[in-house]
């Protein structure tokens, strides 16, 4: 297993009601696909809050795409029908990402891909009346148009344009948008000034070019990646855990175990809000 720390102080600095915290990680251990990173316990000190969640033993996604330079696109259709199933599931969920890189993107020992880090995600409590969500956040090459105008914005489309980017990064090794100056990157994400190379395919080329659509109401959603030629070539769908999978472990098959207690010197209670 590994153990996220969350410090309290920082959590009260950002202004975090400690009700948020607790619906979201419940939310969170709801959570049960092959694809997802699972969260099995929670426990907490006076000024800690520690996470147990599934060991992924492949590095980052970052790391392999930098490893490589670029992956084929065999490969990288393969790890984004897995990241488009992951994300998929939590928004049917409710749970939108909100911060979805290469770097929170985990790779396991078979090469399958685990999302992780939902330290942004938002839930539907999150949304005004709207319907919308309107905190900005994410990464500055991953962020969605919308999310930089500050008039509010639809979490599934967003997550839909970070992975749009992460699998330009993927078949390129480059980032669409890039700029040391954050005001001149922030202009190119809003005006969708980039280009795709011309030797990736006509299916990559255009797939890319609807998942980096501006404007979140033409943008390729779900359905529309899900019916596309080029997303559709050796294609099958993850299947989600049974309630009765509760206690799968990650990558070693080769036991079952559950959680029942996190031995860690300065933890004075196990949380009992779930």
């Amino acid at each position: 297993f590994a153990i996220k720390i969350l410090d309290r102080q920082r959590i009260l600095a950002m202004k975090i009601d400690e009700q948020q915290i607790k619906t979201e990680i419940a939310t969170l251990k709801l959570l049960k696909h092959p694809n997802v990173v699972r969260l099995y316990e929670v426990a907490a000190s006076k000024t800690k809050i520690y996470m147990v969640l599934e060991y992924v033993n492949g590095g980052e996604l970052f790391e392999k795409i930098a490893l490589k330079g670029k992956l084929s696109e065999k490969e990288g259709r393969k790890l984004f029908q897995q990241l488009m199933d992951a994300v998929s599931y939590c928004h049917e969920r409710g749970v939108y990402h909100r911060d979805l890189k290469p770097e929170n993107v985990l790779v396991d020992a078979k090469g399958n891909i685990k999302v992780s880090d939902f330290g942004l995600s938002a839930l539907p409590q999150h949304q005004r009346k709207d319907g919308l969500l309107h905190t900005t956040c994410g990464s500055p090459n991953y962020i969605a148009p919308e999310v930089l105008l500050n008039k509010g914005y639809d979490g599934s489309m967003s997550d839909v344009w970070s992975c749009g980017v992460i699998l330009y990064v993927m078949l390129t090794g480059n980032l669409p948008f890039d700029d040391e100056n954050m005001v001149v990157l922030y202009q190119k994400i809003l005006k969708g000034d980039y280009r795709i190379p011309k030797w990736l395919s006509p299916g990559a080329q255009d797939i890319l070019r609807k998942l980096l659509d501006p404007n979140p109401i033409t943008r390729l959603g779900m359905d529309g990646i899900r019916e596309h030629d080029w997303f559709n070539q050796s294609y099958t769908p993850a299947v989600p855990f049974d309630d009765d999978d509760d206690n799968y472990v990650g990558d070693d098959n080769s036991h079952m175990t559950k959680v029942a207690y996190v031995m860690c010197t300065d933890i004075c209670c196990i949380i009992t809000w779930f």
